[in-house]
């Protein structure tokens, strides 16, 4: 069975562990940072996770890479459907972890505000290779927060993420898929 194949599976029978998904992680090929150049669409690989929810919630649309110092963390999707790039917060990101946001397409168009207002234009990471579980990896580095996103390849157009953060004893994944 091709790896896509059962990633494709896993996925379809739901919620993994934070086990499954690390094992099935450990078994992905790493990716160069030449790889991960152009823009991806991201999808919530649930695991239970505090975060689980909360990114598809607020209308998260993936990362783009512009070169290994140029680097958009996060792209969303505004009230008209355009893609902006904004800037990371670390306040949210420490509500996410510590209390239950409310998840939920009533409250996307107050998420989608939100994001409105941390609208940049700014590159907020860059790209190196970094040495995670036994392999070396292209891994994007946040500038203003305590985040690594490791990537290991599912297939030629799509990658497993997981974020490292520094605040949470617990790996948060996610599927990248490259546009085009």
């Amino acid at each position: 069975m091709l790896i896509s194949e059962k990633v494709d599976r896993l996925r379809q029978q739901g919620q993994m562990t934070e086990t499954e998904a690390l094992a099935l992680f450990d078994e992905l090929e790493p990716v160069d940072s030449d790889f991960m150049m152009g823009r991806w669409q991201g999808s919530e690989f649930p695991t239970g996770h505090p975060m689980d929810g909360l990114l598809a919630a607020s209308n998260w649309y993936g990362k783009e890479f512009v070169d290994p110092d140029t680097v958009h963390p996060l792209l969303f999707l505004d009230n008209s459907g355009q893609i902006i790039k904004i800037a990371p917060n670390p306040l949210f990101m420490n509500l996410a972890l510590n209390i239950q946001i409310p998840r939920n397409d009533v409250l996307k168009p107050i998420y989608t505000f939100l994001n409105s207002l941390q609208k940049t234009d700014k590159s907020q990471a860059r790209l190196r290779m970094v040495d995670y579980r036994g392999k070396t990896s292209a891994t994007m580095i946040y500038d203003y927060l305590p985040i690594h996103d490791v990537f290991r390849k599912i297939d030629d157009r799509t990658v497993l993420g997981l974020m490292d953060y520094k605040a949470s004893k617990r790996p948060y994944f996610f599927q990248l898929r490259r546009e085009g």
